[in-house]
């Protein structure tokens, strides 16, 4: 009976005392990888969740080597991602030579904007910001505001209106 219940990672017991063993080293392990102790955290969390959720194919002796490959594959993928964001990011900025004239015309229209959007009433500036910024449709919005499309079609007017009467060059 004792021989079933060891050889089945399924039992809390039994996956208790494999976190329980390796965990820290795991998380260890990924952390010195990382260099970043939330990140590390992730990645051991993940691998524990994968070896529950396939507990009844995998034997408790082979639970270490399950976990150290799932956390040691999640660490691969972040760091995969990261450097598709960061060679996407190195593009934007090699392709904008930006003089300090066009930085300070650039921010100073940051603030006029700001200080439009600020000025909009809260539904036409939620509108705006949920159609402009989130990419939401009229029917997306209308729906998450209560109110009809016409009703969403008109605030976006309005506010599109005080936007060009407030800041030059829109």
């Amino acid at each position: 009976m004792e021989d079933t219940i060891q050889d089945n990672v399924c039992e809390e017991s039994v996956f208790g005392s494999i976190f329980k063993a390796t965990s820290k080293t795991v998380f260890n392990y990924i952390y010195y990888k990382f260099g970043n102790e939330e990140k590390a955290h992730d990645a051991v969390q993940e691998a524990f969740v994968k070896l529950w959720e396939n507990c009844g194919k995998v034997s408790p002796q082979k639970a270490k080597s399950f976990v150290y490959t799932v956390a040691n594959n999640t660490y691969l993928n972040v760091i995969k991602a990261e450097k598709v964001r960061l060679k996407y990011a190195d593009k934007r900025l090699k392709t904008t030579n930006e003089s300090p004239e066009y930085i300070m015309e650039e921010n100073e229209f940051k603030e006029k904007l700001d200080r439009a959007l600020g000025d909009l009433p809260e539904n036409q500036r939620t509108t705006f910001l949920l159609n402009r910024i989130d990419g939401k449709k009229y029917a997306e919005i209308a729906e998450m505001e209560g109110v009809s499309v016409k009703a969403i079609e008109k605030r976006m007017h309005l506010a599109l209106k005080t936007l060009r009467e407030k800041i030059d060059g829109i």
